[in-house]
């Protein structure tokens, strides 16, 4: 018999969402890793229709045959599509593949009892059903192992945005308390700095209200299943607002990072770019155009998936701000190609006969790891890498390797644009000497 809490609480939230989403006309699916409620919903909402329509089918059919069948009637139990049975027969059907958290491969159990009608769970007015090859459950050493990883992936980020954050508020008063450091240039950095402060900060703050305490527990059902008090409409909004100013605050970081490459680049090869007038406009592609996409999204999001605290992916809307930050990080990277070209150029040109090779190419090492920081060249090479399931070896590898850049960016930014620049360090310096006179 089927006794696991995960399964009954399964089929508890489906049956009492089941009647509210039949309503709805268009539910997207998403195929990535995860999945919402509302599409695991719909999903066995489909299966409903279609297993009702069968049913159906089969009446009309043996109505017209004048059949009289002695056994087990078809019906739909919430999960799966019974087919009729035999006295004394046991039915074995696959598991569902509509259940996203199901092993696929395996099959569910129903017995037809002697008497043509489904064998019953004592004291239960249910059918019985044995679903266990259904359920996944992982070993206490893997859950274990599970837990360590992502234990280990929350400090990585949190340490790396930690240190970008006490960098950046460090350079940040540096550049805004020197007025001999106020000019274009400068006031592109200051922006940045603001916009990776502003990542960092809404970061910690969508940790703490989504993963602190009971908020952990995001499902209205979960929590009246553990003796959780359910979540208040405020607490959902409050919780939206927080998630879209982390999304918004993301777009304006990568945003700002591409004014960044589109100014030098202009240094480079446009000169009429440098001027002041032109810091306006981009200021608005910095903080206007993320504006305008985030909240196309979250429009979209209240209409057609406003469920809960937004945290996962409702299907495509999400590519409403992805495909601007994509775009926004190939127009950087091709920015970066371009400039590397060029120094790669000069450097050949001016050190001809000054050189050797291994110096020339070590010079042009040491400027291209100096650029890649400052273009986020690393966001490139996350897409190009190879799609992988939420496990195993290369999975944790990625992970690894996108927590520590993308958090430790601003930290990196911070030093070159701020900490290692002239004009920054002879006014600390100058400063420091007046007061100890």
């Amino acid at each position: 018999m089927c006794s696991s809490l995960g399964l009954i609480s399964l089929w508890g939230v489906i049956q009492l969402n089941t009647f509210c989403l039949s309503a709805q006309s268009k539910i997207w699916v998403d195929s990535d890793d995860v999945i919402t409620m509302d599409e695991q919903i719909f999903l066995v909402t489909q299966a409903k229709r279609h297993c009702q329509t069968d049913i159906k089918a089969q009446t009309v059919e043996k109505k017209h045959g004048e059949m009289i069948e002695l056994g087990c009637p078809p019906e739909w139990d919430g999960l799966i599509c019974w087919p009729s049975g035999s006295p004394n027969q046991l039915i074995s059907v696959a598991c569902p593949k509509h259940i996203y958290d199901f092993n696929h491969q395996g099959l569910a159990h129903r017995k037809c009892g002697g008497s043509g009608k489904w064998v019953q769970v004592s004291g239960i007015n249910r059918a019985w059903a044995n679903y266990s090859e259904c359920l996944i459950v992982p070993s206490e050493g893997k859950r274990l192992q599970d837990k360590n990883v992502f234990d280990r992936l929350r400090m990585i980020y949190t340490v790396g945005y930690s240190a970008s954050l006490a960098a950046l508020l460090l350079a940040l008063c540096i550049l805004c308390y020197f007025k001999r450091l106020h000019c274009t240039r400068n006031y592109i950095h200051i922006h940045l700095f603001t916009s990776f402060i502003c990542r960092a900060g809404s970061i910690f703050l969508k940790d703490a209200i989504l993963y602190s305490g009971d908020n952990e527990v995001t499902s209205e059902y979960e929590r009246d299943g553990i003796g959780l008090s359910k979540a208040t409409d405020i607490q959902w909004v409050g919780c939206k607002v927080t998630v879209t100013l982390f999304l918004y605050f993301l777009a304006t970081n990568h945003y700002w990072i591409l004014v960044e490459g589109l100014y030098l680049h202009s240094l480079m090869f446009m000169a009429f770019l440098s001027d002041h007038s032109y810091f306006w406009a981009l200021t608005i592609i910095g903080w206007g155009l993320p504006a305008v996409f985030v909240a196309v999204w979250a429009s979209v999001r209240v209409s057609l998936a406003d469920t809960q605290c937004w945290d996962l992916s409702a299907g495509h809307m999400k590519l409403i701000y992805q495909l601007p930050i994509l775009a926004a990080n190939l127009v950087n990277f091709f920015l970066f190609l371009n400039i590397v070209r060029v120094l790669a150029s000069k450097l050949w040109k001016t050190n001809t006969g000054k050189l050797d090779p291994r110096q020339q190419y070590g010079k042009l090492l040491k400027s291209t790891l100096v650029l890649m920081p400052l273009f986020g060249v690393h966001y490139v090479l996350f897409m190009a890498m190879p799609y992988t399931e939420v496990q195993g070896l290369l999975w944790q590898i990625q992970m690894h390797y996108e927590m520590f850049f993308n958090s430790s960016q601003g930290f990196f930014v911070a030093i070159i644009y701020c900490f290692c620049n002239g004009e920054p360090r002879e006014d600390a310096r100058s400063v420091n000497a007046s007061s100890r006179r």
